[in-house]
């Protein structure tokens, strides 16, 4: 009995001091509290800034600290840094990396999508050329058609804009480099194209489909955004990246926002990736034109979606 009284008090102890050191170990990481390291593809930097500052302003004892950089980086974050809890990019785990995750950490990674987005086609204002075949595309990105005009991308090895073009459009094919030319950021895409008639770009909508952004407004005075060929509609029409032809993917060139995270208790990022996914981080980006996972009533505004017959 004296030995069945000495265990239970050993495993007691050991219980109050597990709960206690948990406790301590988090008391500052809440959702409401804590500092906290994530990346996030810069092809949507303008509206995870402005959910950061959001919730940052709902929460002043929080910090969200986020680096911007290629989507390949992000999740060179995520599985190399432990500093880095949470990333924000175009993808979700594959199969292995959930394994990786769960024999490295003892538990799963949290993962879902937010948001959709679209790759807009860009050309300058000058240009009279605004509509694009997914094969046309193909074949002047490999060099085989038109070859006097530049293809401009935000990085040709590591962004999520060329993962996408590679497999929806090239689907095998390589790029020809002696076309196709990288800058930095998909800010600089939009001012590459700006600057020269003869220049295609591609950048996410979130960069210059809002029509109450006034930095975008100006830019669009400076180009265009091109109609894509939705080839499963009935007719084959050429679509406006919208709110509305993301959500029901008649516009082709759509991909998804990711969040995906390492944390096992409900923390700041816990917190951040609720704020995403409800009512109001959806709506934040309902207000970037990119669309919503929840169901809204999407707003009008004065685009044409498909060009009219004549």
């Amino acid at each position: 009995m004296k030995k069945l009284l000495t265990l239970f008090f050993a495993a007691a102890l050991f219980f109050f001091c597990a709960c206690r050191d948990k406790k301590t170990v988090h008391a500052d990481d809440t959702p409401q509290k804590g500092s906290i390291e994530i990346s996030v593809d810069e092809t949507f930097e303008p509206v995870i800034k402005e959910q950061i500052a959001e919730y940052e302003a709902s929460y002043p004892g929080t910090h969200i600290n986020a680096h911007y950089k290629s989507e390949a980086d992000c999740l060179k974050d995520f599985f190399r840094d432990s500093s880095t809890r949470m990333i924000i990019v175009t993808r979700g785990l594959t199969l292995n990396e959930e394994r990786f995750i769960t024999d490295s950490l003892h538990y799963a990674a949290g993962w879902n999508e937010v948001a959709s987005d679209a790759i807009a086609v860009l050309v300058n204002n000058k240009s009279k050329d605004t509509l694009f075949t997914l094969e046309g595309l193909r074949q002047q990105l490999t060099g085989k058609v038109r070859r006097d005009e530049t293809i401009v991308f935000d990085g040709l090895n590591k962004t999520s804009t060329v993962r996408f073009i590679e497999d929806s459009v090239l689907k095998g094919e390589k790029f020809d480099t002696s076309v196709v030319r990288a800058v930095k950021t998909s800010r600089d895409v939009l001012e590459y194209v700006a600057a020269h008639e003869n220049a295609i770009g591609f950048a996410g909508i979130n960069h210059i489909g809002n029509p109450e952004d006034t930095a975008q407004v100006q830019m669009l005075k400076k180009l265009k955004i091109g109609y894509v060929e939705c080839s499963l509609c009935a007719g084959k029409p050429y679509i406006f990246p919208s709110q509305e032809s993301i959500l029901d993917r008649r516009y082709p060139l759509v991909r998804g926002l990711y969040y995906i995270i390492k944390e096992n208790y409900t923390g700041l990022g816990s917190g951040f990736t609720a704020f995403l996914k409800y009512e109001r981080g959806q709506l934040i980006f309902r207000r970037a034109y990119l669309a919503p996972i929840m169901e809204f009533r999407v707003r009008d505004v004065k685009i044409n979606e498909e060009l009219p017959p004549n």
